[in-house]
Parts: structure tokens; sequence; C-alpha cells
């Protein structure tokens, strides 16, 4: 027997629609970063501007006060973080050959002993990269972004994409409230009020999870900050703040920070205890993390498996490359809400349960 279901042509409709849709987001998946990216941001913003807006300050000076406010605190950022790091990259460069040679005297003869591995690394060679790092980093850089050739292409990409995102935030958030009621008008009025149900929810989880995020971020830069100080790193404040600000990106910002810290460690101290402090700060800044300031901060409301949060990001990382990453899971919140909406409807309705 036929389903009622299958023969109502609204049904084929929407997978229509959502089967062009579908089509349409991967063709324009190259281009669609900047404007996805604004729109998080636009909705991250809006309650601010929506706070400045009155009777005495129009809509667009409130919004191009908060833009001017929201690009002050990223340059702050960069003119304390990118100088930190130069010299970090100095010093490395300035301590890479010693450690190099400690590992052709120590290192190398252990490892020949133990698994019969044999590697002798070119310090010379070595002493003259860092020398041409110390003396010229202009000629450098200048160097390996030459070198990177269609990369270069890739990098420019990047960089459109980057200045696109302030152009389409400041009208987003110009006409935030007009764009809204739009897609309120478009919505089908049988449909209309679970709809705004769904909505509802969605903008619950997102809210909780970017606003909450944002605190755990800056909680966890000024304890990796902090930690990596106590345990002695001079390079504390630069890979303490990264690994901060990385933690939107599970997995990545942790590999990360590690990473850095690691490198760092091993480069400054003459044993591994020194390397273990380090550790040490990275794997309580771990666990308080996953165990009391997220779900403090943030709560348990997106529910993605770690397996869904891995695809999730790969995923969007494969369809929108950078921005993809950083927005995977705040999307796949979004996605989530909906998906079960669907599900309670397929599992209530005659498709699922057959004719009644």
């Amino acid at each position: 027997m036929k389903l009622p279901v299958l023969a109502d042509p609204r049904l084929w409709g929407w997978l229509a629609i959502a089967l062009a849709s579908g089509v349409l987001i991967h063709a324009l998946s190259p281009i669609l970063a900047p404007f996805l990216a604004g729109a998080i941001f636009a909705y991250v913003l809006n309650p601010l501007v929506g706070r400045l807006t009155g009777r005495y300050l129009p809509r667009v000076v409130a919004v191009v006060l908060v833009l001017l406010f929201a690009l002050a605190l990223v340059a702050a950022l960069a003119l304390v973080i990118v100088p930190l790091f130069i010299k970090e990259l100095r010093m490395m460069a300035e301590r890479l050959p010693a450690f190099l040679i400690w590992l052709n005297q120590e290192a190398a003869p252990w490892l020949k002993e133990r698994f019969a591995i044999d590697f002798q690394l070119d310090i010379t060679t070595v002493k003259q990269l860092a020398g041409s790092i110390l003396s010229n980093n202009q000629d450098l850089v200048a160097g390996l972004l030459g070198s990177l050739k269609i990369g270069g292409l890739a990098l420019l990409a990047f960089f459109i994409n980057t200045m696109l995102v302030p152009v389409v935030l400041f009208f987003l958030l110009r006409d935030w409230d007009e764009i809204l009621s739009r897609i309120d008008h478009l919505i089908p009025r049988h449909l209309h009020a679970r709809a705004r149900r769904i909505f509802t929810e969605i903008d619950a989880v997102l809210a909780e999870f970017l606003r909450g995020q944002v605190i755990v971020m800056l909680v966890m830069s000024v304890y990796y900050s902090t930690a990596l100080s106590v345990a002695g790193l001079e390079f504390a404040l630069p890979i303490g703040v990264i690994t901060g600000l990385l933690v939107i990106v599970p997995y990545v910002g942790a590999f990360t920070g590690i990473l850095l810290g690691t490198i760092a460690a091993v480069l400054q101290f003459d044993s591994l205890a020194g390397v273990a402090w380090v550790w040490l700060a990275f794997g309580i800044g771990q666990m308080l993390e996953g165990m009391a300031i997220t779900p403090l901060l943030v709560g348990e409301r997106i529910g993605l498996h770690p397996v869904a949060v891995i695809f999730a990001l790969l995923a969007f990382g494969q369809i929108f490359g950078f921005f993809g990453v950083l927005l995977a899971l705040p999307a796949s919140a979004a996605l989530l809400v909906a998906l079960r909406h669907l599900k309670a409807a397929y599992l209530a309705g005659s498709l699922y349960g057959g004719p009644k």
C-alpha cells in the first residue's frame, strides 16, 4: 500500500529544495566562508548593538562603534602576541644549534645503542640557517613567500576572505532586524509556529555555546599564561594566549599549545624535568577545561559525540576551509537542533509507523 505521506507533493517539494540547496552550497563553498563567518559574528555582536541603539544613538552609529571596538581588541591582541612570537623565533634560532649538538652527542648514541638507529645532524648547515634568520628576517620571509608558488594564491584568497568578513559583518549588523523579519515572512504559515520553536532552541544553544565559549577562552588564556609562567617557561604569555584562544576548536587548540610549549621547553631547559612541568601545566589545564570550566560556562547543550566533533571539523574544513574549522561546532549545534525536530516528526509520522 502506498503511504499517504509519499503522495504529498509538499514532501517532494521540500526534498527538491533541500537537494538544490545542498548542490548550491557545494558549488559556492569557496566563497561562502566569509559570509558564514560574518553571520556568526553578527549573531554574537548583535545584542551589544541592540543595547547601544536608542533614541540618541542610531543603529548605524552603534554598529560602527561595536566594529571599531572589536577591531581595536583584535589589533591590541596582535600587537601583544606578534612581537612576542618574533622574539621567541629569534631565541629559538639562537638556541637551536646547541640543542642539535646535544642531540648528536647524547641522544644519537643512545638511540643507536638501544634501537640501532643511526643518524647524524649537520650542525654547520643548521648554524648557517639560524644565522640567516637572525641577520635578515625580511629576506627569509620573502624567500618563503616566493617558494609558496601555488600556495601563494591560497594565501591571497585567505587574505581576501578575511577582509570580506568585516564588510559583511557591517551590513548584516546594520540590517539584522530587517533580515530576520524577511526570513520570518518567508516561512510557510502552517509551519510558522514549529519553525519559531526550532529557531528559539537554536538561539538558546548558540547563545550558550558562543557567548559561554568566549568566557572559556579568556579564562583558559589566563590559566595557561599563569601556569606556564610558574613552570618557568620564558614564552608563557604568547603560548598561553594562543592555546586559550584556540580552545574554541576542539583538539586543535590543545595539540597546538602542547606542541608549541614542548618545543619551547626543549630548547630552553637542559633536562626533561622542565619539560615535564610544562606538560603538567597543560594536563591540569585540559582536566580543568573538560571537567569544570566548559561544563560550567558552556554546559552540555550541544550534545555532540566526540566522533561527530571530529567529523564536523573535517567536513566543514573541507567545504569552507580555515573558517569552516572555526565555525564547525556552532553550525553543527544549530543543525543538531533541526535534526532532533526532524527525527521527532519522522517517528511520529506515517512514513515511520506506516498507514494508520
